[in-house]
């Protein structure tokens, strides 16, 4: 049976044709796969090549530009290894491998471990509404509008005293004097002989004078009354209050010109506050307030400003808002020291680009910013800034709404990429230590390309000696700075706003890193370290 289907086969010709055509497709998909995976390669690795090209490195060719230590970038190397610290080093890039658009000069790329390794966190700038609140200082004193100073408008002598010391409570209409004065007996003499003659402009004429000496309407009814001219008179306070300031007694001689003394009421107080003189253009009558005072723990009260004196103290450069405080319980005192909360421009509702207050970096002669652009891209860029609240500050040029800023590690970017960006932070001698080091590392590794940094920095370990919190120093027992030659010593540092304060204690072993700044030795940077867990010295 075999044997007849080979010859049937052979012999039909229509199915010999069959056979060869599907033996020749067969052949034809095979040459075409094995063309087309051989150009498809060809175009890929083509494509890959031109990339490669574009960037300036190939795939196998991929090298770091030099490796750099993780908490300074001033200690490079042209191959791996350890820091001074004993951390590994870690490799730098450049822009290789980045999808990014370049953004010009200043533009850093470094790898995802190492964004993790800092810690690097990242906000977005917005736009809203800034509720700028100032924290300042003031003192309670009274109301002047209810302050009251009693002369005698009379000359005589004080025959008794109702009252005898400063801050005794008087109550409306209580005795405070008695008076004997000879003008005061004939005015009462002329009221008698006026009523005795009953002409009743005379009359008038008389009592209108014992008013303007301030003989109490009660005494001159008791004076028509009784037809009888007293010797005494008694004199009344005009209103409830605190004897704030005595200065007769008993049998004094006294004129017009004479205080007698002077009662203040203090059912309702002012609080002067002390504001600086760049915070006092932002307040505005009605701002609310918020005080504290110590000796009361927990309690708040919660006042507006009412006035905003027009002048400066030229001792202190500062100014005075206004507030006013119900006082009915006598818990305020007048000198009582107050920390008060001024929420300035409340009733603005104006919105303003902002960022986090972490995300600015401040180095006194300009104001910076960095950006994360993605991929592992950022670029340090130069702000200005406005008003700040406890949160955020406003941003008046140099960044848009969206875009993302660096709110920690900041620092170390921002060190990175002014190295080689289009502006420079200050001018610095060619012989200054940093320069120096920055040259010496360039000669040793030819391939990076670096410029002299612009503020002299070192890192250094220390011992905390002393801690001024109000002034922000402290007093370091630092160890040897071996880039600068500089042997051990105890130095008086200024602390940056933007490091911890609370860093600083007594007998803490540090590792910061600081800047000399118009001859001044500026921490910028602080971590708490364990003696003996690294390699000490400065880098």
């Amino acid at each position: 049976m075999q044997n007849n289907k080979a010859n049937s086969t052979t012999e039909n010709p229509r199915a010999k044709k069959h056979i060869t055509s599907v033996l020749g497709l067969t052949a034809a998909l095979v040459l075409g796969a094995v063309l087309g995976n051989k150009f498809s390669l060809k175009t890929d690795l083509s494509s890959q090549s031109q990339a490669a090209t574009g960037a300036n490195i190939t795939t196998d060719e991929t090298k770091p530009l030099y490796w750099v230590a993780p908490m300074d970038d001033n200690y490079r190397r042209d191959q791996p290894g350890k820091s001074p610290m004993g951390m590994d080093l870690v490799p730098y890039y450049g822009n290789q491998n980045s999808s990014t658009v370049d953004e010009g000069a200043g533009t850093i790329k470094i790898s995802s471990q190492v964004i993790n390794n800092l810690g690097v966190r990242t906000a977005t700038v917005t736009r809203g509404i800034l509720n700028t609140k100032i924290e300042t200082v003031g003192y309670v004193t009274y109301d002047e509008d209810k302050l009251v100073h009693l002369h005698s408008r009379i000359a005589g002598w004080v025959e008794k005293m109702h009252i005898n010391a400063i801050g005794e409570h008087v109550e409306k209409d209580q005795p405070l004097y008695d008076i004997y004065s000879p003008e005061l007996v004939n005015a009462q003499e002329e009221l008698l002989l006026a009523l005795d003659s009953n002409i009743s402009r005379l009359i008038r004429s008389a009592e209108n004078r014992l008013i303007a000496l301030h003989v109490p309407k009660s005494t001159i009814k008791t004076i028509k009354k009784h037809k009888k001219a007293q010797q005494y008179v008694t004199f009344y306070a005009p209103q409830a209050g605190v004897v704030e300031s005595l200065t007769v007694r008993a049998g004094l001689y006294v004129t017009p010109e004479t205080e007698m003394l002077t009662i203040v009421d203090l059912s309702q107080v002012w609080v002067k506050a002390e504001v600086y003189e760049r915070d006092i253009v932002q307040l505005a009558m009605g701002d609310d307030a918020n005080m504290r005072i110590d000796s009361f723990p927990g309690k708040q009260w919660q006042g507006k400003i009412e006035h905003i004196h027009p002048m400066l103290n030229p001792q202190t450069r500062t100014g005075v808002a206004r507030l006013h405080f119900d006082n009915a319980n006598g818990l305020l005192k007048p000198n009582m020291f107050a920390n008060i909360v001024i929420a300035a421009n409340n009733n603005n509702d104006t919105t303003v680009l902002q960022v986090p207050r972490e995300a600015v970096i401040r180095t006194g002669t300009q104001n910076r910013v960095v950006l994360a652009l993605g991929g592992g891209s950022f670029k340090s860029v130069a702000v200005q800034i406005g008003r700040a609240d406890r949160n955020n500050i406003e941003i008046l040029s140099g960044l848009s709404e969206g875009e993302k800023v660096v709110t920690s590690s900041q620092f170390l970017l921002d060190s990175e990429s002014s190295k080689n960006s289009d502006f420079k932070r200050m001018n610095a001698d060619e012989n200054s230590p940093v320069a120096i080091s920055l040259d010496e590392e360039s000669t040793k590794n030819p391939t990076q390309k670096t410029s002299p940094s612009t503020t002299p920095t070192a890192m250094v370990h220390g011992t905390v000696i002393s801690v001024m919190p109000a002034h922000s120093m402290v007093t370091i027992d630092r160890e040897a700075i071996e880039k600068w030659n500089r042997e051990p010593a105890t130095v008086d540092f200024i602390v940056s706003e933007t490091v911890d304060m609370s860093l600083f204690t007594v007998d803490a072993y540090l590792m910061f890193t600081f800047e000399i700044r118009d001859g001044n030795f500026v921490i910028v940077n602080a971590m708490p370290m364990t003696k003996g867990a690294m390699a000490k010295g400065a880098h």
